[in-house]
């Protein structure tokens, strides 16, 4: 366990990796949805497409063609991945503060009670 008071810079530093993983996530996911948008207007002025099912299969082909797509899904699904380990990192070094400061006020009261024992036998 660390020093007390390190912990709330250890604390900001895991927020601040998890606000620039949504950041990464808030970026792929734009890319994605690029991608996506680039999909359906292929599919939704093709003029050989006759009923929705045939658009959406459209898209799909299209998408799933698209290697940059298919990296983009694999970077957002990496991402997301790290973001709940950041979450989870972040939540354990809350955790483990709480229970620090909980220790340090132990002490702090077996202390107290030591040293009022003493007086009441009056060392």
């Amino acid at each position: 366990m660390m020093q007390l008071s390190h912990y709330p810079t250890a604390i900001a530093q895991a927020a601040q990796r998890m606000n620039e993983v949504d950041s990464q996530l808030m970026a792929i996911q734009l890319q994605i949805n690029r991608f996506e948008g680039n999909a359906d207007r292929a599919s939704a002025f093709d003029m050989d497409l006759k009923n929705d099912a045939q658009r959406k299969a459209r898209r799909f082909e299209v998408l799933v063609v698209n290697q940059e797509y298919q990296k983009a899904m694999d970077m957002q699904i990496q991402l997301t991945v790290e973001r709940s380990n950041a979450f989870a990192h972040l939540e354990y070094l809350r955790n483990q503060f709480s229970v620090a400061k909980l220790e340090a006020r132990l002490a702090i009261a077996q202390q107290l009670t030591d040293f009022e024992s003493r007086e009441l036998v009056g060392l």
